[in-house]
């Protein structure tokens, strides 16, 4: 019969690592750590702690076996950090990757200032639309603040009046200029006119001293436009023809920041 066929799992039953009494009062272990180092060497038998050294460079080490870990943990900055790559080794500054150089935009500045000083044949080698959109917004910026809402008549007579000088000046020289550097020229010779806007902001421009400002800012914005050309062109016995184009751009601008050209104008002519 069945009852009587020997039990294969009895003597398991008796193996001697089940019947082993627990001693009380001691936690249960599954293993029974070795007092040296195991086979692979990573492993100590005390196992102590799984506390690891961090240093600032990121090395580690843990339980007397270091293995360094190569890297550089940027410290937590200011929010303008965000703004630049000091962290990333050979990476320019964000400003310089958009193409933003603040020293290029003031030593242009600084150009148009003192028109009657030598223009440097490359200064427009690096040439570059966020100044000229600068001072294009501040001009706009001050009309709206002395009530002259402009917007839209300035980057329309900006635009024309690049796209026209560009031809001009294509017809005229032998090298030929890009619109790109037009635009440039012509957006940062702009600033004497940017002074004439703020200006018109605590004084009307509508009379003779606005009159005579607003000439003033058409001959100096027309000098130094007109030198810039001819310095890198290399056109200085066509330098009035070049000006007198000029000349009529920035007059355009110059109406714009003495008379308020939308105020008679209400959907029917007063």
């Amino acid at each position: 019969m069945w009852q009587d066929a020997p039990n294969p799992y009895a003597q398991a039953t008796q193996s001697p690592y089940y019947n082993q009494p627990q001693p009380q009062g001691q936690p249960l272990q599954f293993y029974a750590p070795s007092p040296g180092p195991s086979e692979n060497g990573f492993y100590p038998g005390s196992r102590s702690s799984l506390e690891g050294n961090m240093g600032v460079q990121g090395s580690m080490a843990m339980g007397g076996a270091s293995s360094g870990f190569g890297g550089n943990i940027q410290q937590v900055g200011p929010w303008w950090t965000a703004f630049g790559t000091g962290g990333l080794e050979g990476e320019p500054p964000l400003l310089e990757e958009l193409g933003i150089n603040f020293s290029h935009i003031w030593a242009k500045s600084l150009t148009v200032l003192s028109p009657f000083g030598r223009v440097d044949d490359h200064i427009m080698d690096d040439a570059d639309l966020y100044g000229p959109l600068i001072f294009c917004f501040c001009f706009a910026t001050c009309l709206l603040f002395s009530g002259k809402p402009q917007f839209g008549y300035i980057y329309g007579v900006a635009l024309l009046g690049s796209a026209s000088i560009y031809t001009l000046l294509n017809l005229m020289s032998e090298t030929g200029i890009d619109a790109y550097r037009v635009a440039s020229v012509l957006g940062y010779c702009l600033l004497p006119m940017v002074g004439v806007g703020a200006l018109s902001v605590v004084k009307t421009l509508d009379g003779i001293i606005g009159y005579t400002l607003s000439l003033l800012s058409i001959l100096w914005c027309t000098y130094a436009a007109s030198g810039i050309f001819v310095a890198v062109l290399r056109m200085s016995e066509q330098r009035l023809l070049v000006a007198y184009p000029i000349g009529l751009l920035y007059g355009c601008f110059a109406l714009l920041s003495v008379f308020n050209i939308g105020a008679g104008v209400n959907g029917m002519p007063k």
